[in-house]
């Protein structure tokens, strides 16, 4: 059973750290809605992928979002305590700064599982599911957005396009309009392809993609110029930009399973296991470095600890991504990972935690009275 005072904390912690996890989260929201936005406009991912794609990458960057809101959680919640003064009633009470981990405990412990359980599967999941929904867009007009019988936007390009029929896979088409308008100079040039049928085709090394047309009519020209040409083709291509995929060779390797790292021997697959590792273990130990560094005097200003626990924060990360890249170019080997980094910061976070000062229980009546009796002031 709780007590009372760790209830109280727990409620503080956990108000803290939700309102941090909701501010982190629309803040990466926000950079990946502009960033997915961007390659829609372009062409580069299909327009009806969007929600897919962002909640896929969203789930992905959890794994450096729930650390860091944990962390700042801690920071707010103690951080006010100390403000408030709330630690002279605990220092009343005799309760030494490590009865602070309890209800710490409390909360971080759900949220640690929660942490490795994304890390080590729902994060690579994401990743490969997300690699699959391209390639098939890729594949197919019908997931890249194209519907029979309706004027869309033509994928990749700045025009429309119209099909009469497609078959299901969305490979094959018939009945075919296809207007494209591009600056030329002061004037604006327009291109209207008509095609009996046609099929979507891929480059033979798999990268780019384009329209292969059929018995059809080409006219192009200038508006507002007379010098328009009408041209008949048996057979003609349009190379449509090639949906973006950010899933290189070894960004793959990354996503393999866990189980698949677990055999493998590979730098990259080895980095990307003590990467993973690292989610659920850097919670730990930013978990326990904040409850020492949340400590404020009564008047200092309310956020100066938490620029310096975010510039640790910030070290301790990239010391991570530092070792990560030593072990991806073999450089490092891999039975030591990330434990150089790990042990250090999590020392450091213990030697703080012992090193502050514990809140004093409050001393015996007779030693009370005789300190009042020789003028000892607290």
């Amino acid at each position: 059973m709780l007590r009372i005072i760790d209830r109280y904390l727990l409620r503080e912690l956990a108000f803290g750290g939700f309102a941090s996890a909701v501010v982190l989260l629309v803040v990466t929201l926000g950079g990946t809605i502009t960033d997915v936005l961007t390659k829609v406009a372009r062409g580069r991912l299909p327009g009806n992928l969007v929600f897919e794609i962002l909640g896929l990458r969203t789930l992905d960057a959890l794994t450096i979002l729930l650390p860091l809101a944990l962390f700042i959680g801690v920071l707010l919640a103690y951080g006010r305590l100390w403000r408030d003064s709330e630690m002279a009633v605990l220092q009343g009470v005799g309760m030494p700064l490590t009865g602070l981990l309890r209800p710490l405990t409390w909360l971080a412990a759900p949220v640690i599982v929660t942490i490795g359980m994304i890390s080590f599967w729902l994060a690579p999941a994401a990743q490969r599911l997300s690699h699959s929904l391209v390639e098939e867009a890729n594949r197919s007009l019908v997931v890249a957005g194209l519907e029979a019988g309706r004027f869309v936007q033509l994928p990749g390009r700045g025009g429309v396009i119209y099909v009469g029929g497609m078959n299901d896979r969305g490979s094959r088409f018939e009945r075919m309009f296809v207007e494209t308008e591009r600056p030329d100079g002061e004037d604006t040039r327009i291109d209207v392809i008509t095609a009996e049928r046609g099929e979507l085709r891929r480059e033979s090394d798999g990268e780019g993609r384009f329209l292969a047309l059929q018995d059809g009519f080409r006219v192009e020209g200038r508006i507002g110029h007379d010098d328009f040409r009408l041209l008949r083709f048996k057979g003609n291509d349009i190379a449509l930009a090639d949906n973006e995929s950010d899933d290189t060779p070894e960004a793959l390797k990354r996503a393999a399973p866990t189980a698949e790292l677990l055999t493998s021997s590979e730098p990259l697959q080895s980095a990307e296991l003590h990467w993973r590792l690292a989610a659920p273990l850097s919670a730990v130990v930013l978990a326990v470095l904040a409850v020492p560094l949340s400590r404020t005097r009564p008047r200092e200003a309310r956020y100066a600890s938490v620029l310096v626990a975010l510039l640790c924060y910030l070290i301790y990360l990239g010391w991570l991504g530092f070792g990560r890249a030593l072990i991806e170019q073999d450089k490092a080997p891999p039975f030591v990972g990330l434990w150089w980094v790990h042990l250090p910061a999590a020392g450091l976070a213990l030697w703080l935690l012992w090193r502050s000062d514990r809140l004093a229980a409050p001393a015996p009546k007779g030693e009370r009275r005789k300190s009042l009796l020789r003028g000892d002031r607290a």
